[in-house]
């Protein structure tokens, strides 16, 4: 089974396996996530969120009630029934705001602390980040993920193609 249910709406504690075919997730009204389990059961207020987005992108989603408590894992969003992927991926986008850069416009250090002028596919940028052995993850050879201290998260899918100013910057701060 690609889906583990945390909880039903009489038994908190159980997990219980659940066919992803079974799942309907839908908008109503259209910017609330709902859903409905088998016809059986629904959940007013659905939220996404990713269990390990680093390790495991685009894998393991949490399907959350409207308190916060985990109601399904999703082990592969591929396996849910097409308009209840669009929906649940469309609310993850909205939750999930990660501009990518594309040239770094200036960088410095200061107390711990690292300033980040950027240019990203949302427009130029500025973002403060703490501990950068935390904040600063490889998710490869050549992707880093940098994450604000709002918790925002930059995305540098290749940095053999950024510009030679913006490698620079990386190297001296890296």
């Amino acid at each position: 089974m690609n889906l583990v249910m945390s909880e039903k709406p009489e038994v908190t504690d159980v997990k219980t396996p659940v066919d992803p075919q079974s799942c309907d997730l839908f908008f109503e009204p259209k910017d609330r996530l709902r859903m409905t389990v088998s016809n059986s059961y629904s959940f007013a207020t659905v939220k996404p969120a990713w269990a390990s987005p680093l390790n495991h992108p685009n894998r393991y989603l949490s399907l959350l009630n409207a308190k916060g408590e985990e109601i399904v894992l999703v082990v592969d969003p591929a396996d849910l029934p097409a308009a209840s992927r669009k929906a649940v991926l469309e609310e993850v986008a909205r939750r999930y705001l990660t501009a990518t850069i594309t040239r770094i416009l200036d960088c410095r250090s200061e107390f711990g602390a690292t300033y980040w002028h950027v240019d990203t596919d949302r427009g130029v940028r500025d973002f403060v980040t703490q501990s950068l052995q935390e904040n600063a993850q490889w998710l490869s050879v050549n992707h880093l993920m940098l994450i604000d201290v709002d918790g925002n998260r930059f995305d540098l899918a290749d940095v053999t193609s950024l510009d030679e100013a913006s490698r620079r910057y990386l190297s001296a701060i890296l």
